[in-house]
C-alpha cells in the first residue's frame, strides 16, 4: 500500500489522481471525500496517527506545510516508519535544504538529514518554487518581491507529482535527491508578462530593497523575524542560484515538465 500525507495539497491531490489503480491510502486532518480515494483521519501533530497507518512493505509519501513543530513532526514520523518496516520513503523538500538555511529551507534540511540516516530506502524531492502559488502572489494583479532582475525557476506541481509516483510505483533504486525544476527560468518581470498576456489584463512585478520589502511583509501580517529572512531569502533566490534547471521531470517521468505557459492556460480562472 502507498500511504499518502499531504493529500489535500496541491502536490498531494495531483499524486492522488496519477495513482488511480494502485492500493492507496490519504492520511488526512478532515474528511475528503471529494479525493475520491479511501482516507484515514491522521493529524501531523499527533504523529502516531500516521504511523499507526503503517504496515511492513508500505511505501510513504511524506509530506505537509510548514509550522514550528514541523521537523519534529516529520522526524517522528520517519521513525515509526521505520520502525514498521516501510519499504520507502519518497519525502517533499525544497531546492538548496540545508541545515541551518533560512525558513524552510532550513526545516527541510534537517528533516532531510534525519531521513537519511533513517535506515528506510529514501528518494528526497527538491523542487523549485510552485506555480500554484503565482495566484496568490499576483493577487490584486501586483506580485512585490525582492528578487531583482534574474531568472528563478518555478516548476508545476503536478510535476511534482508525476514523479512521485514513478519513484512509488516502480522498482526502489538508490538512495538520492532528486532536483526538481521547470523547463525554463524566467525574471519575475517576464512572468508578470507572461501572466498578463494569458489572462487579458496586466499585471506587474514590484521589485523593493530587502528593508522595504520586510516592512510590506510586516503589514501584511507576517511578524519579525519572520518577514525580514523570507524577504532576504527572495534576494538570495534571486541572485541567480535557482537559474539552473535539471532534467529530473524528463527522466524520471519520462515527459519534459510543463512550461509556465501551460499552468497558465490550465489555471487562468485562478487569477481572477
Amino acid at each position: 500500500m502507498i500511504v499518502i500525507t499531504g493529500a489535500t495539497g496541491t502536490i498531494g491531490r495531483a499524486l492522488v489522481e496519477r495513482l488511480r489503480g494502485h492500493d492507496v491510502l490519504a492520511a488526512v486532518r478532515r474528511p475528503a471525500d471529494d479525493l475520491g480515494r479511501p482516507y484515514a483521519l491522521a493529524d501531523f501533530d499527533e504523529p502516531g496517527t500516521i504511523g499507526r497507518l503503517l504496515s511492513p512493505g508500505d511505501r510513504l509519501f511524506l509530506n505537509s506545510g510548514l509550522w514550528p513543530g514541523v521537523v519534529e513532526a516529520q522526524r517522528a514520523i520517519i521513525d515509526l516508519a521505520a520502525n514498521a518496516c516501510v519499504a520507502q520513503i519518497v519525502a517533499i523538500s525544497v531546492r538548496d535544504a540545508a541545515p541551518g538555511a533560512r525558513l524552510g529551507m532550513g526545516m527541510h534540511g534537517l528533516i532531510d538529514a534525519h531521513l537519511r540516516e533513517s535506515g528506510v530506502p529514501w528518494a528526497i524531492l527538491q523542487p523549485s518554487g510552485f506555480m500554484q502559488n503565482l495566484p496568490r502572489d499576483f493577487r490584486d494583479g501586483v506580485m512585490y518581491g525582492s528578487y531583482g532582475t534574474a531568472p528563478v525557476n518555478y516548476i508545476d506541481t503536478r510535476d511534482i507529482a508525476e514523479v512521485a509516483a514513478t519513484l512509488l510505483t516502480g522498482e526502489i533504486g538508490q538512495n538520492r535527491d532528486h532536483v526538481l525544476t521547470g523547463p525554463e527560468s524566467l525574471s519575475h518581470d517576464r512572468i508578470a508578462e507572461e501572466v498578463g498576456r494569458s489572462i487579458g489584463r496586466p499585471v506587474r512585478y514590484v521589485n523593493l530593497p530587502v528593508p522595504e520589502m520586510t516592512a510590506h511583509l510586516e503589514r501584511q501580517g507576517i511578524p519579525q523575524p519572520h518577514a525580514g529572512d523570507l524577504a532576504r531569502l527572495m534576494s538570495e533566490t534571486g541572485d541567480g542560484r535557482w537559474a539552473p534547471t535539471t532534467t529530473t521531470v524528463q527522466d524520471l517521468a519520462g515527459r519534459p515538465p510543463r512550461p509556465l505557459s501551460a499552468f497558465l492556460a490550465d489555471h487562468q480562472n485562478a487569477f481572477i
